[in-house]
């Protein structure tokens, strides 16, 4: 039997942060605890000074807390949301306090794509976008969505669905400032009530059927050989507009259709060995046959000098 394709599906559990930092202060407040346990135990010679110490240091190391600048803690006290914490130091309560997350304020990048969606005009694409985004909002953050950064990251993937469901491909290819444009309004308008602003969305890439980019290349060569016949069509037109134009001049003045036709001959013979073919009805109309008898018998006379 054939085996079926399996999709990977998101987990839906949130990525817990568990608060496992030990600090420079924590450390000191311990080492001092202990050192005034072993000098109570040594005074009083017995070894509940030491166990005492140690466990008071244990409990004291639960209370500094130290934010990055970039970073908020969020406090809770038994269950209940007490506010932000950071950046710096700070201190809580141990046991009855805990930092339940640390809301990174930074700008994040977040990468992610559709793959085979349909546009308007039914042809599958993959699209790779990066979502540049940041949390203005730590305590809605916190408190409003369960995992912000996994909810960012889903909104950003639906919505550009919906765009490129309702695009069709050439505005997709084309249009791409415009589509980044519309798509980070979506996602911003998703977002906004998690405390979640979007700074800009760039399209990376967007790959079409190996099958219909031959024929988009061929559409393309098409075109280009179309525009090139209009553009040659074009051409002729002028071209016969301005002969149209020098016939007239040429047919007023009899003086410059035989300087003319002299310039045509000079051209013509100035080459050695060259053949020129006129056409009988320019001879007549134009009065050749004297000039090209003369330049007949000049180009002889110039073959017969150089063969002595």
């Amino acid at each position: 039997m054939p085996k079926k394709k399996s999709r990977k599906r998101a987990s839906a559990k949130p990525a817990q942060q568990v608060d496992v930092r030990v600090n420079v202060i924590s450390i000191i407040i311990l080492l001092a605890a202990i050192a005034s346990g072993v000098g109570a135990s040594a005074s009083q010679r017995s070894p509940h000074g030491i166990i005492t110490g140690i466990v008071l240091g244990l409990i004291m190391m639960q209370s500094p807390k130290i934010a990055r600048q970039w970073e908020r803690g969020v406090v809770l006290r038994l269950g209940k949301y007490q506010g932000l914490r950071g950046p710096g130091l700070f201190w809580i309560v141990p046991f009855i306090d805990s930092v339940t997350a640390w809301i990174d304020q930074r700008v994040i990048t977040t990468n992610f794509n559709a793959e085979e969606t349909l546009t308007s005009d039914t042809v599958p694409v993959n699209v790779d976008a990066v979502l540049f985004w940041m949390v203005y909002d730590p305590e809605k953050a916190a408190l409003e969505v369960q995992d912000y950064a996994r909810a960012v990251s889903w909104a950003a993937q639906t919505a550009l669905r919906d765009i490129i469901g309702r695009t069709s491909l050439t505005d997709l290819l084309r249009g791409r400032e415009r589509i980044e444009g519309e798509l980070q309004k979506l996602i911003d308008d998703r977002c906004t009530p998690w405390g979640v602003t979007v700074q800009s969305v760039e399209m990376r890439d967007v790959v079409i059927p190996s099958s219909l980019q031959d024929a988009m290349s061929r559409e393309a060569q098409a075109s280009r050989e179309k525009q090139a016949r209009i553009i040659l069509g074009q051409a002729e037109v002028e071209i016969a507009s301005l002969f149209h134009e020098a016939a007239k001049s040429y047919h007023d003045n009899p003086t410059a259709l035989h300087l003319r036709a002299m310039n045509i001959l000079y051209e013509g013979l100035k080459e050695k060995g060259a053949l020129m073919l006129v056409p009988s009805t320019a001879v007549e109309s134009m009065g050749l046959g004297g000039l090209l008898g003369a330049a007949a018998t000049r180009q002889n006379s110039l073959s017969q000098g150089e063969g002595a």
